[in-house]
């Protein structure tokens, strides 16, 4: 049943329009929440940084940039603590990938081609596991996604979708790549610092972080403090 939304005191106890507001959209929230009263899933401490809750908040959907290492990164904490995951929509997504940013393969289900169904896949699979990460194939209908929307408050589950989604909880976009490895145009690729920023209904003041996405290990791991370890960004340019 909705939560009603009371009305303003009157009289001596008028308040400003300021306190009113954020009074009604705490009412929202409290309407809107999960109903299974879980705490958030567990992230790296670079992304418990990044969001409100310091965690992926159950029911809540996230829009994150197209970056297969983004998404890898934020569910592989949670993998490890024995959340199950699901990646539609992803043929490029591998198993070693996932690996070597500690997502457990045992609890990742791939369902790589679902076709035009996609949300229809997701939607179903949002009813058993607690985190889906989805990328689109098409753009959905706005009933479908308040539908949606309404599946995983009830259910508690971890809606990421890669691109844009109407009505996202929080973005996350990764921006300002710094590649490093190679000497004088020689060498291996070994680590690419970015710049992750995020952004929620809960706290719209963007907050940022730099971060080796991946690092020399192959998974998330913190910027050097000394500004020597990476080299500057690296042009190529391709041949003949």
């Amino acid at each position: 049943m909705a939560t009603p939304l009371s009305h303003a005191p009157a009289g001596h106890d008028r308040v400003s329009p300021a306190d009113e507001l954020r009074r009604l959209r705490a009412q929202l929230d409290r309407a809107q929440a999960p109903r299974v009263d879980n705490p958030p899933l567990p992230v790296h401490p670079l992304f418990a940084s990044l969001l409100p809750e310091g965690g992926l908040r159950p029911g809540s959907s996230y829009a994150i940039s197209a970056s297969p290492s983004l998404l890898l990164a934020l569910i592989s904490t949670a993998s490890r603590a024995g959340s199950w995951a699901a990646a539609i929509g992803m043929p490029t997504l591998g198993a070693e990938a996932a690996a070597s940013f500690g997502v457990d393969l045992e609890r990742l289900v791939l369902i790589p081609e679902p076709g035009q169904r996609w949300l229809a896949v997701a939607a179903a699979v949002a009813e058993v596991l607690p985190i889906v990460a989805v990328r689109p194939q098409g753009r959905a209908r706005d009933g479908d996604v308040a539908r949606l929307s309404a599946r995983l408050r009830d259910r508690g589950t971890v809606l990421l979708v890669m691109g844009e989604w109407p009505g996202a909880d929080a973005l996350l976009s990764v921006s300002e790549p710094r590649w490093s490895g190679l000497d004088a145009g020689h060498g291996y690729l070994q680590s690419r610092e970015v710049t992750v920023t995020a952004s929620s209904r809960r706290s719209p003041v963007p907050r940022s972080v730099r971060m080796l996405l991946p690092g020399p290990g192959g998974g998330l791991e913190a910027r050097p403090t000394h500004d020597t370890a990476l080299a500057p960004p690296i042009r190529i340019r391709a041949a003949g």
